[in-house]
């Protein structure tokens, strides 16, 4: 992996369902939700005085696991630009969907002079994708 890939999935549970369980299955693994009560994107709008249709249920979920970032950010803060991991959903036809921005080795590498941080990251893509996973 290059460059940047979407990762991408769907469950037929439905949104809100979906991130209890992501947020269970997270917290296996020492990932938290980082923005519960933001995430959804109607509401963030709304507080801007943009409205939305009803229908309107995109979610953006900040994952993240404090100890490892914390690491990461003190050896390096350049990290910093490429550490949030969002994952993105919402309901299309029926079933919820599940996007993920991954960026890869090469990239980070040229964008971060640190191949550990490569390393890692790639690590965490991974391991968010299983925990996505288990919450389906």
């Amino acid at each position: 992996m290059d460059s940047a890939t979407l990762y991408r999935t769907q469950t037929a549970k439905p949104l809100s369902e979906f991130v209890v369980a992501l947020a269970a299955a997270g917290q296996k693994r020492g990932f938290f939700i980082h923005n519960e009560t933001t995430m959804e994107m109607a509401h963030t709008f709304g507080k801007h005085d943009v409205k939305v249709g009803e229908e309107f249920d995109l979610h953006m979920i900040q994952i993240c696991k404090p100890e490892k970032a914390a690491f990461s950010l003190s050896h390096n803060p350049e990290r910093a630009a490429l550490m949030p991991k969002f994952i993105t959903t919402f309901t299309q036809n029926g079933m919820t969907q599940i996007r993920m921005l991954c960026y890869g080795r090469t990239m980070v590498e040229e964008l971060v002079d640190d191949p550990d941080f490569a390393s890692s990251l790639e690590e965490s893509y991974h391991a968010i994708q299983k925990t996505i996973e288990e919450a389906l």
